[in-house]
């Protein structure tokens, strides 16, 4: 019954001309650019004139797919309540909830959306895949009489072809620093490709934007990012949020420095770190609890940097190094003559939390039941369970705030019938803000049973300190209220015959305030250089005309078992947040975000060669190789 007239517009899938605004894809914007973030701080002429050494660099960086072990699946029907439900795999249950409302025409209270726990989100989840379309299907088979669920599963390509991907970025990047060692001055432009749809765009770039200068005392800084609508597949959250892609340049600008100042790429840090009442590059600031310094010291001492026993270069690659030096498919096995070894060095500092003025709050309902003792412990929460663990977290910090044994406990998760909105499992922030929200829950609770009020019933809602936005003209801000710090060393060895590399090793030091679950953390750490890992050395999104045109797992690769470091080393640090609950920090994104410099770092420190883009896809090392 709809006559439609198609009219095939120019297809616009490099940035760059997007940024000229001669075929404007979104008419209504005004503009391709989608949005702009500065920063300006300091004198950049007087910074340039003190740096006795100043390098360059540009720096490509890839989409990634986010390949979570179950992909876009759920069920949506009508409640024993009449409303309109959805259960499925997400992240944050209230928005959801009020997405879905909105586009339905229902009101909120009308729409019930229940998480499962399962496995992997790393922000694929944040944005609507199937619950508005369940949520419509439910609804208009009860209008039609029919009482039944609606059930629909993504297959792996849809969803490679259907969700947002980490954005592409460009960063075009020059530093100096002075013969001693202090940086003088960074000069960045960095473009992410928004893709079709603005999605967290915004959010992602201001990230990067804070981002792309490091964790380090800069008196002179001039940044430009932008966000450029194209007609690629959409940019969106994935684990770092924009830092990776900051993180990336800052990194291999460092370790550049530190070369052409013939110093060590750790005392190079350490003498430039932020540290208690620095200011960052935003004028603001670095909040109290800073330990980026104790984190790269501490990668440093457990990865034995700088001993004898190190040795870089050709050499003999022990077993089973050797062995796998060479594609898990059937190969012939390395040369030995043509193996050489390195280690490379890099850090980062993420937000816990949203940022840049965003609202933020945390609620929790925890029941006290039993008579002369506290007998059960009821806690209703809407945190997401995406595979990391958070359920278990929130279940020991309600027996550790009310003060009984964990089995005491029971959870009612993820369903907006039974709890306050959460906010969403991302910006590393639920055991923070969860554990806040619990502990203050548990001490209106326990008031209340001391007042033999009882059952003891409290609901909670916990608010961080508010943060800013970026001042358009000058890029101030007090853009977060938490940070996690984290450092990574690499050893690796690379076949330059070949071109395929072997990680031998990688320790990492993550500040973490204060274990909560040993087990969980080390899983974050392991499981985040495992991502990293494939970043940095394997996964290629390919889009032709906006198009994925390898959109199967046997085409987009990510790593397998014989694939991945050989080992990780999760040194766990714990200098309590003033602000975190029992100190604790948010870390599921931060042992991401160095990996990929630090593996640059250790190629260059094997080959001599810097690469300055990812994935180091065996063809191109070699390529690059034989360019020198």
């Amino acid at each position: 019954l709809i006559r439609v007239e198609w009219e095939q517009l120019p297809i616009l899938t490099d940035v760059r001309e997007a940024m000229k605004d001669e075929l404007v894809l979104h008419p209504w914007h005004g503009s391709n650019i989608l949005k702009h973030y500065l920063i300006r701080k300091g004198d950049m002429a007087a910074g340039w004139a003190a740096a006795a050494v100043i390098i360059e660099g540009n720096y490509p960086l890839p989409s990634q797919a986010h390949a979570y072990l179950q992909p876009e699946a759920g069920v949506g029907y009508i409640d024993r309540e009449g409303r309109v439900t959805v259960e499925i795999g997400g992240q944050w249950t209230h928005k959801d909830q009020q997405q879905v409302a909105h586009s339905l025409g229902l009101p909120a209270d009308q729409v019930r959306i229940i998480y499962p726990a399962i496995g992997g989100a790393f922000g694929g989840r944040e944005d609507m895949s199937l619950q508005i379309v369940l949520g419509l299907a439910a609804l208009r088979l009860k209008e039609r009489g029919i009482n039944r669920p609606v059930r629909i599963i993504w297959s792996r390509e849809e969803s490679i072809i259907g969700h947002h991907k980490r954005h592409q970025g460009w960063v075009k990047t020059k530093w100096g620093a002075t013969r001693d060692g202090k940086l003088t001055a960074v000069e960045a432009e960095l473009i992410l490709d928004s893709g079709s749809y603005a999605y967290t765009s915004p959010k992602v770039l201001g990230n990067a934007n804070l981002m792309v200068t490091g964790p380090y005392v800069i008196p002179n800084a001039h940044v430009d990012s932008y966000a450029v609508t194209t007609n690629n597949i959409p940019g969106g959250a994935f684990r770092g949020f924009g830092g990776p892609q900051g993180t990336f340049a800052a990194e291999c600008q460092m370790n550049k420095l530190a070369e052409a100042l013939g110093m060590d790429p750790v005392e190079f840090r350490l003498k430039n770190v932020l540290r208690e009442g620095d200011l960052l590059t935003t004028q603001t600031p670095i909040l109290p609890g800073v330990s980026m310094a104790e984190v790269v010291e501490a990668a440093a001492a457990a990865a034995d940097w700088g001993s004898s026993n190190w040795h870089s270069g050709s050499g003999s690659v022990t077993s089973p190094a050797e062995r796998r030096l060479s594609s898990p498919f059937q190969s012939l096995p390395p040369n030995p003559a043509s193996i050489r070894r390195g280690h490379g060095v890099a850090c980062a500092f993420k937000n816990v939390g949203f940022s840049f003025g965003a609202p933020e709050k945390c609620e929790a309902i925890i029941e006290l039941h039993g008579g002369k003792e506290i007998e059960r412990v009821v806690l209703r929460h809407a945190g997401a369970e995406v595979g990391q663990g958070s359920h278990t977290a929130f279940k020991q910090m309600a027996a550790a705030a009310v003060g009984v044994p964990v089995e005491r406990v029971e959870l009612v998760m993820s369903d907006t019938a039974s709890s306050g909105d959460s906010g969403s499992v991302s910006a590393s922030r639920m055991t923070f803000m969860a554990g806040n929200s619990i502990k203050q829950a548990a001490e209106e609770a326990l008031a209340k049973w001391t007042d033999e009020d009882r059952p003891s019933i409290a609901h909670a809602i916990y608010r961080p300190p508010p943060t800013q936005p970026y001042d358009p003209e000058t890029g101030y801000t007090m853009p977060n209220f938490s940070y996690g710090y984290v450092a990574e060393v690499v050893d690796l060895a690379v076949d330059i015959e070949t071109g395929f590399i072997h990680i031998e090793r990688v320790v990492c030091a993550d500040d973490v305030g204060k274990v909560i679950n040993r087990t969980n953390v080390e899983g974050q750490v392991e499981g985040a250089v495992v991502q990293a890992f494939g970043y940095a050395l394997m996964e290629k999104l390919v889009l032709r005309d906006g198009r994925v045109t390898n959109p199967f797992l046997s085409q987009y690769l990510i790593p397998g078992i014989k694939d991945i470091p050989e080992r990780v080393d999760s040194v766990l640090v714990e200098i309590p947040d003033p602000i975190g609950p029992w100190g604790a920090r948010g870390m599921a994104e931060m042992p991401f975000m160095p990996l990929a410099p630090a593996i640059v770092a250790a190629l260059h420190d094997a080959t001599g060669v810097w690469f300055d883009e990812i994935p180091l896809l065996p063809w191109k090392v070699v390529e690059r190789l034989r360019q020198i």
